[in-house]
């Protein structure tokens, strides 16, 4: 947290001079960019800082195609979240003050109980069950430094 208060420090006096028009496409762009890397770590199953999610404790109860799904452990059959970094999910959004990255509608509840542990029902009128916390989104010292130079590269036009 404290490259953020050092980012923070550093492009406060030089948003100052631009104009809210200008403030809003710079948060957008860094909003757009902060997606995108969240986006890529979730289709990877992995912490923004890299450390691979807990595995699933069951794989799904399907036994349709079950020995294909089998065959295919490490592809589409066992991943997690596999729409969660769609776009339509995962929304990048900013204002003149401010870049948002964050999850709406239904997937928002489902990324919450993930990110944070909690318990939720497994189905509509199911068992509870602790899920493990899986992290979908942060940020790291990487997206800080790229957050740094998108922001130079902006102010450098």
């Amino acid at each position: 947290m404290s490259e953020l208060k050092a980012l923070e420090d550093w492009v406060a006096p030089l948003l100052d001079r631009l104009s809210d028009g200008e403030r809003r496409k710079l948060a957008m762009a860094v909003a757009r960019d902060l997606r995108a890397a969240n986006a890529a770590s979730i289709r990877a199953q992995q912490t923004p800082d890299g450390d691979a999610w807990e595995a699933r404790k069951q794989p799904a109860r399907n036994r349709r195609g079950e020995i294909r799904r089998k065959t295919q452990a490490g592809k589409e059959g066992m991943r997690m979240f596999v729409k969660m970094g769609a776009a339509r999910n995962l929304k990048a959004m900013a204002t003149p003050t401010e870049a948002v990255v964050g999850f709406v509608g239904r997937a928002e509840r489902i990324a919450r109980v993930h990110q944070f542990g909690l318990s939720d029902r497994v189905m509509p009128g199911g068992p509870m069950y602790r899920y493990p916390a899986r992290e979908l989104i942060g940020i790291t010292t990487d997206t800080v430094e790229r957050v740094r130079d998108l922001i130079a590269k902006h102010l450098g036009r």
